[in-house]
């Protein structure tokens, strides 16, 4: 994996935590809450080719 490729990754993996922390942040219902987290965990969601 190249540096410009690990790069865009974490860049990446960031502004997507920072959208589910404001997405959450807007949320009052519990099960919206649950669904956005259980994304969050999934390392599929974090490792998914861009």
């Amino acid at each position: 994996m190249s540096i410009g490729t690990t790069w865009r990754r974490r860049r990446q993996a960031a502004r997507t935590r920072r959208a589910i922390d404001r997405a959450l942040a807007r949320t009052g219902s519990p099960a919206m809450r649950d669904e956005l987290l259980t994304m969050a965990n999934s390392s599929a969601f974090f490792t998914r080719e861009v």
